[in-house]
C-alpha cells in the first residue's frame, strides 16, 4: 500500500482511530517542537511564573499561535507543490530575500549552538550525577570545563549521527523522534503532577488563572515588557522556518500529506508547547511567586527540584526528570541546527540534499561545542546582532509567505480562495505586524541598555 492509499484509508476512519494513526506517523512537528522547547523556553517560563504570577500566561499561547498560521501556511505549499521552499522564494518572491532568509537561518545555527552545548553538557553533568554519584562541581576550575567539553562531544556525537541519518529514515531516526516524543511526555506529566499537587493544597489560583490566558495586560517594567515581546517574536524562530519545509521533503510527504502535516505540527510542536509552557508557568506561579526567585536567566535545576518537592516528588527523582528532559529537548534542538545548515548550504550552493556534501555541511555547527568554555564571554557579543538581524528577517519571511499564499503562478488551483483567503491572509497580515513590533521593539530596548 502506498502512502497516499494509506492515508486516505486512515482519513474514512473515525476521529479517535484517526487520530492515533496520524500520531504514529508524525515526525517533523514534533521535531519542530525539540527546536522550540529548549533552555530559553524553559528560562521564560518559569520566569512568567515566578515573577508575574498568573498574569502573562497569554503570552506563550498567543506567540505560538502565530508561529502555527505561519507554518500551516508553510505546510500547505510545499506539499502542495513539491517545490524546495527557497526555491520556492527565490523565484516567486525575491532572489536577494530568500538569500538573506537562508544566511540569517544558517548563522543562528550555529551561533545558538554556543548555548546549547554548554547547556546539554551541564544537563548531562547533573544526570551523571545522579546516577553514579559522580560530582566535580565543587572543585570546578579547568578540571571541571575539560569534563564538560567531554559531555559536549559526546552531545555533538549523538546529534551527528542523527542528523546523517535523518534523510535515509530506518532505525535511527524512528528512535530519535519517539525519545522527542516520549521526553516531551514526561516533562508535561511531571509539571502536571505539580500543578495537581499544588492546587489540591489550594495554591493554585484557578480563577487567576484563567484571567491569565486573557490578554488583558502588560507588565509596566522594562524587563516584563521585554520578555513579553522576545516571547511573541521567537516562539517560532527563524532557522525553524527555514528548515521545516525540508524534513517534510526528507520524509518523501507530499499532496497527500496535508492534513497529516496540520496534525502534526498541532500534536508535535503546538501541544507540547503549550502544555509545557504553561504548566511550567503555573507551577512556579503557585510555588515560587511572592517569595525568593531563583531563575535569574539561568535554568537551575535546584528551581525544579523545589517545584518537583512540592509535588512529593523525591530530590533525586527531580533531578533526575527535569536534567532528563531538558537535555533531550536540546538535543532535539540541536539535531535541529545541523539539518537546518545542511538545507541552507544546499540551496545555496545547488548541492543535492544527502549529498556528501550536504552532509558534510551538517556538521558546521561543530565549533559550537566550545561553547562550554566561550559562551560566558561571547554570549554579550552576539546576542544582540544576531537576534536583531534574525529578528527582523522572521517578519519579511513571513510576509513571503503572505505573497505565496497568495501566488496563483505558484500554487495554482490549491491556492485558498473566497472566505477561506480572506481569513487567513488576515491571520497572517496580524501575525507578521505583531513580530515585526515585538522585534522592533526589543531591539530599541537592547541598543537603548533597557
Amino acid at each position: 500500500m502506498t502512502d497516499a492509499q494509506l492515508l486516505d484509508a486512515i482519513a474514512r476512519q473515525p476521529a479517535p482511530s484517526r487520530a492515533w494513526q496520524y500520531l504514529r506517523l508524525s515526525g517533523p512537528g514534533w521535531l519542530q517542537g525539540a527546536m522550540t522547547l529548549g533552555g530559553g523556553s524553559a528560562i521564560t517560563s518559569l520566569t512568567i511564573g515566578a515573577v508575574y504570577g498568573y498574569e502573562l500566561l497569554w503570552v506563550q499561547p498567543v506567540s505560538m499561535l502565530i508561529g502555527c498560521i505561519m507554518l500551516f501556511a508553510l505546510s500547505h505549499q510545499t506539499l502542495s507543490t513539491g517545490e524546495r521552499p527557497y526555491q520556492a522564494f527565490r523565484k516567486h518572491v525575491h532572489p536577494g530575500l530568500a538569500w538573506l532568509w537562508a544566511v540569517s537561518a544558517l548563522l543562528s545555527s550555529i551561533i545558538w549552538g554556543f548555548s546549547h552545548y554548554p547547556l546539554s553538557a551541564g544537563m548531562a553533568e547533573e544526570l551523571i550525577s545522579v546516577v553514579s554519584g559522580f560530582d566535580i562541581r565543587e572543585q570546578g576550575g579547568v578540571g571541571r570545563e575539560l569534563y564538560l567539553f567531554a559531555l559536549a562531544i559526546g552531545v555533538w556525537g549523538m546529534c551527528a549521527t542523527t542528523a546523517w541519518h535523518y534523510g535515509k529514515g530506518g532505525k535511527t531516526v524512528f528512535l530519535f523522534e519517539n525519545i522527542v516524543k516520549i521526553l516531551s511526555a514526561t516533562i508535561v506529566v511531571c509539571f502536571a503532577w505539580v500543578v495537581v499537587e499544588s492546587s489540591l493544597r489550594g495554591q493554585v489560583d484557578w480563577g487567576a488563572v484563567a484571567r491569565g490566558y486573557i490578554p488583558s495586560s502588560l507588565p509596566s517594567d522594562s524587563e516584563g515588557l521585554m520578555t513579553v515581546m522576545a516571547a511573541l517574536g521567537t516562539a517560532v524562530g527563524i532557522n525553524m522556518t527555514f528548515v521545516y519545509g525540508y524534513t517534510m521533503l526528507n520524509r518523501h510527504w507530499g499532496r497527500a500529506h496535508r492534513e497529516l502535516a496540520r496534525y502534526d505540527i498541532l500534536v508535535g510542536l503546538v501541544l507540547p508547547y503549550l502544555l509545557v509552557t504553561g504548566l511550567m508557568s503555573i507551577a512556579a506561579a503557585a510555588v515560587l511567586f511572592g517569595g525568593e526567585v531563583t531563575v535569574s536567566g539561568r535554568l537551575n535545576p535546584a528551581t525544579a527540584t523545589r517545584l518537583f518537592a512540592e509535588a512529593g516528588i523525591s530530590e533525586l527523582s527531580s533531578r533526575l526528570i527535569f536534567s532528563l528532559g531538558i537535555l533531550g529537548m536540546a538535543i532535539g534542538s540541536l539535531v535541529m541546527h545541523m539539518l537546518c545548515c545542511g538545507s541552507a548550504m544546499a540551496e545555496l550552493f545547488g548541492w543535492q540534499h544527502q549529498s556528501r556534501k550536504y552532509q558534510w555541511a551538517l556538521l558546521l555547527p561543530t565549533p559550537a561545542v566550545l561553547g562550554v568554555f566561550l559562551w560566558s564571554s561571547m554570549g554579550p557579543y552576539v546576542i544582540l546582532p544576531t537576534s536583531a538581524i534574525c529578528g527582523f528577517l522572521l517578519p519579511v519571511a513571513y510576509l513571503g509567505w503572505l505573497m505565496l499564499n497568495n501566488n496563483r503562478a505558484y500554487l495554482g488551483d490549491d491556492m485558498p480562495q473566497g472566505r477561506r483567503r480572506l481569513v487567513f491572509n488576515a491571520a497572517m497580515l496580524l501575525c507578521i505586524a505583531t513580530v515585526l513590533a515585538s522585534v522592533v521593539y526589543t531591539t530599541v530596548v537592547k541598543l537603548s541598555g533597557g
